[in-house]
């Protein structure tokens, strides 16, 4: 049994590295790698959100990388930074979306931050309530790490949709784009462990149905309506 543990670890490591490859790959025409593109400078509290993104992902791959290495209980001090970090990444990203809407209210126009609010917020909630649920749930080790990568995941749909955006404005490829991700974690876990573990499909599920049913929402009038009631 010993052995056969030993075997199927470091499945995680791989992914939380792999989460920050498609992070930094969406992000780099205008955050990583701007100044190659010619971006424009962010303002500072896009860069400050950057950043606590960033921190975010690195973190998650320091957490990986000391359980692998057993030390467990510098893993519990780091997780209470990042429940922190996690927090600030909520709350600015909100602001940021808030901020967004506001702008292109003041212009009085219908931008695609209007639709965005919801999916956004729906986003953060989702992440939010992952590494609620991972703190929650810390004690026991196969349902935290999980919960854990559900959260890293779903922090990655507006990585993924820049990146697709590269080749087609549609949503279906952006939104499938996603849900390929989630499904990939799925995979691997599945093969290592050879089940299917039900915190990773429920959550996968909740995932997708959430994302769905805030796509069809910011599209109904009444979306529209209560947005532009609010920021004009």
């Amino acid at each position: 049994m010993a052995i056969e543990r030993e075997e199927k670890r470091g499945e995680y490591q791989w992914l939380a590295i792999g989460a920050a490859g498609v992070a930094v790959a969406g992000f780099a025409r205008t955050f990583y790698l701007g100044f190659l593109f010619h971006a424009p400078i962010l303002p500072p509290l896009v860069q400050i959100h950057g950043a606590a993104m960033t921190l975010w992902c690195i973190g998650f791959i320091v957490q990986t990388w000391l359980i692998e290495a057993r030390r467990v209980r510098l893993h519990q001090r780091l997780g209470a930074f990042m429940i922190v970090l996690a927090a600030i990444v909520v709350v600015l990203g909100e602001t940021l979306t808030l901020n967004a809407v506001a702008r292109e209210g003041r212009l009085h126009q219908i931008g695609r931050f209007h639709y965005l609010l919801g999916i956004n917020s729906v986003n953060l909630l989702l992440f939010a309530g992952f590494v609620v649920l991972g703190v929650v749930f810390r004690r026991k080790s196969e349902l935290h790490k999980r919960l854990m990568l559900l959260a890293a995941i779903t922090l990655l749909a507006p990585a993924v949709a820049r990146i697709v955006l590269l080749f087609t404005h549609k949503p279906l490829p952006q939104f499938l784009a996603f849900y390929a991700c989630l499904l990939l974690c799925i995979f691997v876990d599945t093969l290592r462990h050879r089940r299917l573990h039900p915190v990773l499909a429920v959550g996968t599920l909740v995932v997708i149905a959430a994302f769905q049913l805030s796509y069809i929402a910011v599209q109904t009038p009444a979306w529209m309506k209560m947005v532009t009631a609010r920021f004009g």
